[in-house]
């Protein structure tokens, strides 16, 4: 595990590969980490691949911020220092990862020679249900979101259980500021300024961001083609790593 101080903190992340090509950088969603990539490692054959843990999650430093557009800008800069520390070229980004990812497009000046948005949309408004268990029932809320084709569609126990582990570990607190950034998050009336080459990935069965948020995204941006992965839900990088891979191989 690597370590990058910036704006008086640190941030942790991973690399895996020693491959001469431009690094991949994956940022993780709601209430993850770093280890929910463990499926892409593979990746790192023929790329770098760099894992980092976004502020408050995994082993980087929280920050104080207000939910919305305050922590999402923060997610960003955790990934512009990163991005400056190694041969980072593209990004992928998966639920409010992805949300990060199209913010740092939009207002910063790093330009990506490629990005994959994963189990994401331009507009990521959350179940006001949910919203509310993360405030009072921190159970009910992880539960509901690893039931079936929400995170996850018929997924292996080990990969439930890594999921929840890491939801468990940010914590109630900063998985509620994750999805409160995602609820106000949108972002639909300028997927059209984005000039990079982009691979939208949909799980089938996803019911939190369901495919035709994904063909939003593939219809707006300019240069954009999509994805589905089949037998898989949000987190289709996890449950499905395989075909997740080869799509991301195929484009890059």
């Amino acid at each position: 595990m690597e370590r990058v101080t910036h704006h008086g903190r640190e941030t942790a992340y991973e690399i895996v590969g020693e491959s001469d090509d431009p690094s991949v950088c994956c940022v993780h969603g709601t209430g993850g980490n770093r280890d929910l990539w463990q499926g892409q490692h593979s990746l790192a054959d023929d790329h770098s691949l760099v894992t980092l843990d976004l502020s408050g999650h995994g082993d980087s430093a929280d920050i104080d911020a207000s939910p919305g557009y305050a922590t999402l800008s923060a997610y960003v800069d955790d990934v512009l220092a990163v991005v400056e520390e190694t041969d980072v070229r593209t990004l992928i980004g998966s639920s409010l990862g992805g949300a990060v990812v199209l913010q740092l497009l939009l207002e910063r000046s790093f330009r990506p020679d490629a990005v994959v948005l994963t189990g994401t949309g331009a507009r990521l408004g959350v179940l006001e249900d949910l919203l509310s268990w993360l405030e009072t029932d921190f159970d009910r809320a992880v539960e509901f979101l690893h039931a079936r084709d929400c995170f996850f569609h018929d997924p292996d126990r080990d990969v439930v259980t890594l999921s929840k582990e890491a939801m468990y570990d940010s914590g109630r607190e900063v998985t509620s500021r994750d999805f409160h950034s995602c609820h106000g998050f949108d972002v639909r009336d300028r997927l059209s300024e984005i000039d990079v080459p982009t691979l939208v990935v949909y799980g089938e069965y996803d019911r939190l961001t369901p495919p035709w948020f994904h063909e939003f995204l593939a219809d707006e941006i300019p240069d954009a083609e999509i994805v589905a992965i089949e037998d898989a839900a949000q987190l289709a990088m996890l449950e499905r790593p395989e075909p997740f891979n080869e799509a991301v191989r195929t484009f890059l």
